[in-house]
């Protein structure tokens, strides 16, 4: 097992301790007691408890821009890539549930320099997907009907909500919610004559 690093540390810390008792009140002096470090050791790490609430949510951020990117790469058309995006999306509410959790709840509390950065991260995110939206519609698999900024942000919205009720312990897991989302999507977006390559991502009734 790879030896976690000290500001790793520091992050899973504040995590469990935000989710439990709320960003306010925890201190910086309570994060290096839990770990076992030192002030200075926080401070080499993060300049502030703000800074380190930002990192929280590049941490996943980072994830899905990065591997959305991957996905528009690796595939070549727009059903296969809107398809592994999705998948991109929903596993990162799997993987980082608390930290995205914990992001929604206290993000108000970040400075306006940190909430900058993040709402242009966000902005690259919703980019990468919706210039997948608009190349399947210019290339008639999508329905061109369907304004692409409208389509692009009730994706975004529909996921981005799984936060509040995914359970990991739930009856189904996110592989199959996962499912459930790329079918109602594509069943919504997709034209008639597209509809023999998106079957292969729709659920069999």
């Amino acid at each position: 097992m790879v030896k976690k690093t000290l500001k790793q540390r520091i992050v899973d810390a504040s995590v469990e301790l935000f989710q439990q008792d709320g960003y306010h009140n925890v201190t910086v002096d309570r994060i290096v007691e839990y770990i076992g470090a030192s002030k200075g050791g926080f401070y080499h790490n993060f300049k502030s408890k703000d800074e380190l609430l930002y990192e929280i949510h590049d941490v996943f951020i980072s994830y899905v821009i990065q591997q959305s990117q991957a996905a528009y790469d690796k595939f070549d058309t727009p059903i296969t890539r809107l398809c592994a995006m999705l998948q991109t999306l929903t596993q990162v509410f799997d993987m980082y549930q608390a930290h995205i959790t914990i992001f929604y709840e206290e993000s108000s509390s970040l400075s306006d320099e940190y909430s900058d950065i993040i709402h242009k991260k966000r902005d690259h995110y919703r980019d990468i997907l919706q210039r997948v939206i608009a190349e399947g519609q210019e290339a008639k698999v999508f329905r061109t009907e369907l304004p692409c900024t409208i389509v692009t942000m009730a994706i975004v919205g529909m996921i981005n909500w799984t936060y509040k009720w995914f359970k990991q312990s739930g009856p189904l897991t996110m592989e199959q919610i996962t499912d459930v989302f790329t079918d109602m999507v594509l069943r919504a977006i997709v034209t008639e004559q597209a509809m023999e390559e998106a079957k292969q991502f729709i659920i069999k009734g």
